[in-house]
């Protein structure tokens, strides 16, 4: 068949498929098997039913798309250059996987617009998608009026085998299945393929019972090569279902058109190389060289560009009509969309004094959420099951269940890991949204791919972590986290804080909602156990990440670093070692992260370099701490697993007291 008589259906798939397999050619890496398989189903998709402005990839009610499958990359950036984004240009792909290009490996939001999350570990993105849904049902509850709509758009997922086998896909989907999220479309890349063969040596159950036992509505295109009037049907069918997610599985051949790598683990991961990209060519007579499009092809898939000019102006005036008729929503929601904080809304943060009663940061934390919650109606979250332990409840905002969108209190259930990549998708959703998450510090070992996540794609979610340390008592070892706290901070472009009592729980909220906004995650590690109100904590002393709590006449012989709990210990260390004629300064280091931030005037105002004995005091591991101790500096840690008891037992027996800090301090002193 010569190329003239190709359809032009067959010129865009095929398009899509080349573009694909020359990418990956040229850079010796990649995965061209799933763009080859997968191209009709996403053509159909993006041809026939994606609403999207190229122009302004940004555009409000535009449909999200989510490459779940984030190995096939080069299939969105295939579909994303010839529906004419900017961000995606033919040398562009070309570097494909190279230094600085804008098409990296596995997709990137903050690399190439038109990509909504940051794919690649696989299931992140289904579950990401199930929080852009939960994010459009939140909002259209909100905003929408029986006679104005002005949110109004779908989530489109291709998945393949490998996320449906990550446990987190199983997490995400049950809870889109029991909310209902009718706007969720998943298009199931079934190949029966992965990296190490057949799917059929691990995987063999029957995904779509699955997904109905999740409250998915289910379809099946038993021919996802070639007919692509099924395909439209299904997606079409899928629209109609307005009550819960649909789930479509699409049965193709990976790599197909390769006579000889197609429906093998070599074309899964690998590129196809010299001979066989010739024999594809002919197979599916291809007469184009490397990277050379049909011109058809490429204006017909360009027509994404006037479709998507007058859906936005549509939407103007929508929201033009919109906004004459609900002037109060409309100036809610254009702040909302613009990201920005309503003036003055960091007044309601409750600064303590040392009169106000004890009480653990997670209650002071409760406390600031609520305040916070009356001002920021952007504000949104739960906990995995631990609500009344968490105390994340925000009272009188109901909770969000099927539909009851428009409340704000989300139940995740035991659901670690699907809660925090369902937070990254509300973040990234575009509409201002402040998603948290909540759960016992430890079990951020569930959930530690998703927070990785946030920091990497610049999701502003806050994660809510309480039960901080050895203090959390009885349940022992398993629920006590010990490197925990280290590990995290090790995460780039994640901020750590741990308060000491209620006001430095007030800075760290004010952290968290600022830096949310710049699209930057922040995690907060609270006590479960009663802590002091101190004097001279201090909400901007949060913001610089250390500072001067208690301070001495003159150069100080000794320098006491506490975090959290431990900063009273250090408290009252200093006030014996004062007793006696020491000179000593307390710096509380509620985070790390920011201090290293400050400049280096300010670090060496709090910690001077003349002063080397110090001694830091936090119910964690020693990792990280000689970098601000020196190695004449002491470490009050915890470097072992810890022990079922009463919190105060656990602390005491592993040194966390004013004795054994004043005890290590007057050692190091001589």
């Amino acid at each position: 068949m010569a190329v003239a008589t190709q359809t032009l259906e067959e010129l865009c798939i095929n398009s899509i498929r080349f573009l694909a397999i020359d990418a990956v050619e040229k850079a010796k890496s990649g995965h061209p098997g799933l763009p080859m398989g997968a191209a009709p189903m996403a053509f159909v998709l993006w041809d026939k039913f994606m609403r999207m402005n190229p122009k302004n990839p940004k555009w409000f009610n535009r449909d999200r798309f989510v490459l779940s499958a984030g190995h096939g990359s080069m299939l969105q950036y295939a579909l994303l250059h010839l529906a004419g984004y900017d961000s995606v240009t033919i040398e562009g792909i070309k570097q494909f996987r190279q230094w600085g290009s804008e098409t990296p490996g596995h997709p990137e939001n903050f690399e190439t617009a038109g990509v909504e999350v940051t794919t690649g570990p696989l299931g992140q993105g289904i579950a990401n998608a199930v929080g852009l849904a939960m994010a459009e049902a939140h909002l259209a509850a909100k905003f929408n009026k029986p006679d104005a709509t002005i949110v109004d758009h779908y989530t489109y997922v291709i998945l393949g085998d490998g996320c449906n086998m990550e446990g987190i896909s199983g997490e995400a989907c049950s809870f889109a299945g029991h909310l209902g999220l009718g706007k969720l479309i998943a298009l199931y890349d079934d190949n029966h393929i992965s990296i190490d063969g057949s799917t059929d040596v691990a995987f063999t159950e029957d995904v779509s019972k699955r997904f109905e036992a999740y409250g998915w509505h289910v379809l099946h295109v038993e021919d996802g090569n070639n007919d692509l009037a099924a395909i439209e049907s299904a997606i079409a069918e899928a629209k109609k279902v307005t009550d819960k997610p649909s789930m479509i599985k699409v049965t193709t051949t990976i790599g197909y058109g390769s006579p000889n790598k197609a429906n093998t683990a070599g074309v899964h991961g690998a590129a196809l190389g010299g001979d066989e990209i010739e024999l594809t060519r002919n197979n599916l007579n291809w007469q184009y060289p490397p990277f050379e499009l049909p011109p058809d092809a490429v204006n017909h898939m360009r027509k994404a560009v006037e479709r998507g000019a007058t859906a936005e102006a549509e939407w103007n005036q929508a929201l033009a009509e919109y906004t004459a008729k609900y002037p109060q929503e409309a100036a809610e929601f254009a702040r909302f969309v613009s990201g920005k904080l309503p003036d003055g809304w960091d007044k309601v943060l409750p600064t303590y004094t040392p009169a106000d009663k004890a009480l653990p940061t997670r209650k002071h934390s409760e406390t600031c959420l609520n305040k916070l919650a009356q001002v920021l109606p952007e504000l949104i979250g739960g906990s995995a099951d631990l609500t009344h332990s968490n105390l994340t409840e925000i009272k009188g905002f109901g909770d969000f269940q099927k539909g009851q969108y428009a409340n704000r209190n989300v139940h995740f259930g035991v659901r670690e890991h699907g809660m925090g990549a369902i937070c990254n998708g509300m973040a990234l959703h575009g509409s201002g949204l402040i998603p948290y998450g909540a759960t016992f510090l430890i079990f951020t070992d569930y959930m530690r791919a998703a927070i990785r996540l946030s920091a990497l794609s610049l999701a502003g979610s806050i994660w809510v972590m309480t039960h901080d340390s050895i203090g959390q008592g009885e349940d022992g070892p398993t629920h006590q986290p010990i490197e925990t706290l280290a590990s995290l901070r090790a995460i780039p472009n994640l901020t750590v804080i741990r308060p000491a009592d209620g006001t430095e729980t007030s800075g760290a909220y004010k952290v968290a909602i600022e830096s949310s906004k710049a699209g930057n995650p922040t995690l907060l590690a609270f006590s479960r156990q009663n802590l002091p109100n101190l004097a001279g904590s201090s909400i901007e002393g949060v913001t610089k990440g250390g500072y001067i709590l208690v301070d001495s006449q003159g150069t100080p012989d000794i320098i006491l670093i506490g975090t959290g709990s431990e900063v009273s210990l250090c408290v009252t260390a200093a006030e014996k070692l004062t007793a006696e004629g020491k000179k000593v300064r307390v710096v509380s280091m509620p985070s790390t992260d920011l201090f290293d931030a400050q400049d280096a005037a300010y670090r060496e105002s709090v910690l001077p370099k003349a002063v080397t004995k110090r001694v830091s005091v936090e119910a964690a591991c020693s990792f990280g701490w000689h970098k601000y101790i020196g190695t004449e500096g002491v470490a009050v840690s915890i470097d072992r697993f810890g022990a079922s008891a009463p919190g105060n037992i656990c602390l005491e027996k592993f040194g966390f007291s004013v004795e054994n800090v004043f005890a290590t301090a007057k050692t190091l002193l001589g």
